[in-house]
């Protein structure tokens, strides 16, 4: 079987306050934050520079959508376009069109409970 996801691309989650959420953890956990959040580098198992991202969203994002929770994870995948076409193969419910940016392809779908997950086959060079 080929590869599908090969880590975890970004933790994203809402809050009241963004800011105040990346101030309080560059203060007490020393996360370099920016607009974004906080970028986690560190190099697979050949070596390659990987990035993995922690980002608060605003509370009332609709980024999430369609699920209810209050956090979305991102994984990193290879091959994303061949792995949407098996995943809804596999009758996985995929959310809207695959996107591709500078860095990286993002494609969306629900696990078994309704949490949407996005998937993203990362061209972290875009980061360097």
């Amino acid at each position: 079987m080929k590869k599908r996801v090969t880590g975890i691309g970004g933790l994203f989650f809402k809050s009241k306050n963004p800011k105040a959420s990346k101030d309080w953890y560059n203060k007490h956990l020393g996360f370099n934050t920016d607009d974004y959040g906080c970028t986690f580098w560190w190099k697979d198992k050949d070596g390659k520079d990987c990035s993995t991202q922690w980002s608060p969203f605003k509370d009332d994002t609709t980024y999430f959508k369609p699920s209810k929770k209050e956090f979305m994870f991102n994984y990193r995948v290879e091959n994303l376009k061949e792995l949407l076409v098996t995943l809804k193969e596999e009758g996985v419910t995929i959310v809207g069109d695959m996107e591709e940016y500078d860095y990286g392809k993002f494609g969306w779908i629900l696990d078994n409970e309704g949490n949407k997950i996005e998937l993203w086959e990362p061209v972290d060079q875009a980061f360097l």
